[in-house]
């Protein structure tokens, strides 16, 4: 390539970003802050960024396993959803209670299929006793033993179309990473308010401390109100739109810090007894899932979930009875 060429392609104007991205940048002012597209060359500074981020929530999506069918059949002969659920009944609470399988199923699009996919979440627990163990030919009581088990099942963003499923996800995990975001420039603004307020205060004893005479403690809350002016102005820059810009494009350079997955493996016996043997019983099986980290604080097991509509809808109905009965009780 010649110096002339390779001028010509550095002054080249930058290929207009994508509908995609376009789409991105618009959730990007919607749930941060409307202020960002204020900010000089917002469009221009933020789309690697968010080209990058993008790019980060497709590959994690990806990296969900399954579909795993979540119906009674799986529950005995699949150990996951086995230590998932205590019992096979509890399939059905899940499906009749979420609210999220009852507005999809109220759809007329709910009838494309025989199934459909969504993502289901749980979160791990563990917790100790005393139970029985057998070690060869031997039975031992009141052996210490850690038992796994789940709560909070969860099913979100319900599709007959697995992709449409993905696609939605990967869309919510970047409304997350910016949820996360905004709950930094929310904390800024918080930060910046009890500022103000401290320096109120302070300026107000200053006052009453002019009318005497001066001395040490008149020295000592100057110096402090210098302080708290100093850290109001510069808490006060970081919000200005440029400078949320700058920290919004590290911020998602860096999504991993704030939204990711982490490998478990853990080998548990049919009870959810934690079992340092190999899984070479039929009895004793090693669970492999991620737990999804992201803006709660609390870790989810996650994975992608197909689920017959026959047996959901009837779950939705039979839940639906339970509750008429309550009330009539």
């Amino acid at each position: 390539m010649s110096l002339f060429s390779a001028v010509a392609d550095f002054l080249k104007p930058a290929p207009p970003p994508s509908p995609q991205v376009l789409k991105a940048l618009d959730r990007v002012a919607e749930l941060v802050d409307p202020l960002l597209k204020s900010a000089s060359g917002f469009e221009r500074h933020l789309t690697l960024p968010v080209e990058h981020a993008l790019g980060y929530c497709e590959g994690l999506v990806a990296a969900l396993p399954g579909p795993v069918d979540i119906d009674r059949q799986s529950f005995s002969r699949d150990p996951l959803v086995h230590a998932l659920f205590a019992t096979a009944d509890d399939i059905d609470q899940m499906l009749g209670r979420s609210q999220a399988i009852r507005d999809f199923l109220a759809e007329p699009q709910s009838w494309e299929n025989e199934f459909f996919y969504a993502l289901f979440a749980a979160r791990r627990q563990q917790k100790k006793q005393l139970g029985m163990a057998q070690h060869g030919d031997v039975i031992q009581n009141d052996v210490p033993q850690t038992v796994v088990y789940f709560q909070d099942h969860t099913l979100v963003e319900p599709h007959c179309n697995l992709r449409a499923t993905q696609e939605s996800l990967r869309g919510n995990a970047l409304a997350s990473l910016l949820r996360t975001f905004h709950e930094h420039v929310d904390a800024l603004r918080a930060e910046r308010e009890g500022l103000r307020a401290d320096a109120s205060v302070e300026r107000a004893h200053l006052t009453v401390l002019r009318g005497k005479t001066p001395g040490a403690e008149y020295q000592v809350h100057t110096r402090h109100l210098a302080d708290l002016d100093a850290k109001l102005r510069a808490t006060a820059e970081s919000l200005m739109p440029d400078q949320l810009l700058g920290a919004l494009c590290e911020f998602l350079q860096a999504p991993e810090t704030s939204l990711g997955l982490s490998p478990i493996s853990i080998t548990v016996d049919r009870l959810g007894v934690v079992s340092d043997q190999p899984a070479n019983d039929i009895d004793v099986h090693t669970l492999n899932f991620p737990e999804l980290r992201g803006r709660d604080k609390r870790q989810y097991m996650v994975m992608l979930a197909r689920i017959r509509r026959d047996e959901a809808q009837a779950a939705v109905e039979a839940v639906r009875d339970q509750q008429r009965r309550f009330i009539l009780i």
